[in-house]
């Protein structure tokens, strides 16, 4: 689980309720009719651009921002060099009997065990990491979407409302209530936009790109592993995968 996103929701969350609370009732920014126009409104716009499949299979991507764990490409590293060795040693068959933690690892030392060529095993985990991205990236501009049409839905439901108000202006008691209702749908859209939607966005789109760089390496070292190559020069160049400050601590541990 990311704690750093559920902290992030929780937080925005608390802050809200928070300043609800100390000015005023909080039943005040409760509004069916406003809530109905922004979300209601938002997943209509959203869903007309992908189809119905894409659409749902999108906040399941959305779950990623929230119950994701990352490999460290450290630990990664480790295993894959460990692979090596047994391969070096033992053969490739010998990999049969080893633990791998990593899914996309295990499949392409399976493919590997099961004698395919070099190039159809990275043909093959090549096309699983390119549909990977393209999941990621519909789910990544979904939630864009999500952001970029809440606000407009809030501004449309404050335009309703503000129509309905001056339609109705024979009694001045009830312009400020009317306002304020109308003004609520531009909250709920900022709200669903700022706090919500485009942070999610951008959250899984640092997740993907970590992802991405955790199957290019274990794609390296399947190649590797296939290849023959010496574990100590395996290690070195999956090294390059990593930043220069953690490339350095790594030398120094060892």
């Amino acid at each position: 689980m990311d704690l750093a996103t559920l902290i992030g929701l929780v937080g925005i969350a608390l802050v809200l309720v928070g300043a609800i609370v100390s000015g005023g009732d909080l039943g005040l920014f409760i509004n069916p009719p406003s809530l109905i126009i922004v979300i209601g409104g938002t997943l209509a716009a959203t869903i007309i651009r992908v189809s119905l499949k894409q659409f749902l299979g999108s906040f399941k991507v959305g779950l990623k921002a929230v119950l994701h764990k990352s490999e460290p490409p450290e630990k990664l590293i480790e295993e894959a060099v460990a692979l090596a060795n047994v391969a070096r040693k033992e053969g490739i068959l010998a990999l049969e009997n080893q633990e791998i933690s990593d899914p996309f690892l295990q499949k392409g030392v399976s493919m590997c065990i099961d004698g395919h060529p070099p190039e159809v095993v990275q043909q093959m985990l090549s096309k699983d990491i390119n549909l990977t991205i393209e999941r990621h990236d519909i789910g990544v501009n979904m939630f864009k979407a999500i952001g970029d049409y809440a606000p407009a839905m809030g501004m449309i439901g404050t335009l309703i409302g503000l129509v309905q108000m001056l339609a109705n202006m024979e009694d001045p008691k009830t312009i400020g209530p009317a306002m304020a209702i109308a003004l609520l749908t531009t909250l709920y859209g900022a709200i669903i936009a700022n706090g919500f939607a485009l942070p999610i966005s951008e959250k899984l789109k640092g997740i993907s790109a970590e992802e991405r760089l955790n199957k290019h390496l274990i794609l390296e070292s399947i190649s590797s592993i296939q290849a023959g190559t010496n574990p100590r020069v395996m290690e070195q160049l999956l090294m390059t995968y990593l930043p220069e400050s953690k490339r350095a601590s790594e030398d120094e541990g060892e």
